[in-house]
């Protein structure tokens, strides 16, 4: 495994997240419903969306575009992971890894925004509902979405530009289950200390600037309701903003507990954990938040389901 000043390694080794063989079966199998529950939950809701007129409104584009960045997260990161878990080579080569990190890393900032661009249209139907239609229109929610997905696309720049950066000299063996920023600055055998910096005000800029926004927005949302007089007029209005607030606290709480702190303070255990959470766990968990938890989306599902039974009959 050593290598001297060689940047471009062939392969790196994914260590997982156990050595007992019935540990990881036990993880396979777990991993491999969960993967299975997001692709149908994700895709179903994608689905519904396109073809149910009723929800053709800002908040369910973006709905929408929610799950489709749910679902190619999770591609990115759980096959690998499952073949890995099968396999005694868990090889990842150096392209295939910093593929995966530039896609996880842009998926995961334009997600940052997409919740923020999310939370902003809660409080313009929420506070300004008369003028909801008129600024929540469809050219200004194409220029959010358009946005996020520019953001996340600069971010990956930079996080790609900085670790190329790295030199791998003794090891490649990645102490993680997938190729996260942190485990690989830990090969390094250079002085990584300006890469970490650059990496953490990006990455920490992301989470602050969305997450000041979702913030702010919430906080008027929360100011409007406590002005509403009727009991049923609060208990709708806080519905509409539950199921989007629930899906920021868990996707937000992993990300910081993660990433924003000092990479010596990085934890094999708990910090995979939370990988685990926010990579396999949140993109399954976010359909089923949205669905359940949303009248709407259950009746269009109805809707959908009578109309193909419909056209069944008519064949």
């Amino acid at each position: 495994m050593g290598r001297k000043n060689n940047t471009h390694v062939p392969d790196f080794i994914l260590m997982g997240l156990t050595d007992s063989e019935e540990i990881q079966l036990v993880l396979f199998m777990l991993f491999l419903l969960i993967y299975l529950v997001t692709v149908l939950g994700n895709a179903g809701m994608i689905l519904i969306i396109r073809l149910d007129l009723q929800l053709h409104t800002p908040m369910y584009f973006f709905l929408r575009h929610l799950s489709f960045l749910d679902l190619s997260y999770s591609t990115v990161i759980t096959p690998k992971t499952l073949q890995n878990l099968l396999t005694s080579t868990k090889y990842i080569s150096y392209t295939s890894c910093f593929t995966q990190m530039s896609f996880f890393v842009f998926l995961g900032a334009t997600e940052c925004f997409l919740l923020s661009s999310m939370a902003y249209d809660r409080y313009v139907a929420i506070c300004n509902p008369l003028h909801y239609p008129v600024v929540m229109s469809a050219r200004f929610c194409f220029h959010l979405i358009f946005g996020s997905y520019v953001i996340g696309f600069v971010d990956s720049f930079v996080n790609g530009l900085c670790m190329s950066r790295l030199h791998f000299c003794d090891s490649n063996v990645i102490h993680h289950f997938f190729c996260d920023t942190t485990p690989v600055l830990a090969l390094s055998c250079t002085d990584t200390h300006d890469i970490e910096i650059m990496i953490f005000i990006v990455a920490g800029s992301t989470l602050m600037v969305s997450l000041i926004t979702i913030s702010v927005s919430y906080v008027s949302i929360l100011s409007t309701i406590l002005k509403i007089t009727s009991t049923s007029g609060k208990k709708k209005a806080f519905s509409t903003c539950a199921s989007h607030l629930l899906g920021v606290a868990i996707f937000y709480g992993t990300m910081i507990f993660t990433y924003l702190k000092p990479s010596k303070s990085y934890s094999l255990g708990k910090d995979q954990v939370a990988s685990v959470f926010y990579t396999i766990v949140i993109p399954m968990l976010n359909p089923l938040i949205y669905s359940l938890r949303n009248k709407e989306v259950k009746n269009a599902l109805l809707r959908v389901m009578r109309k193909g039974e419909g056209s069944g009959q008519l064949k």
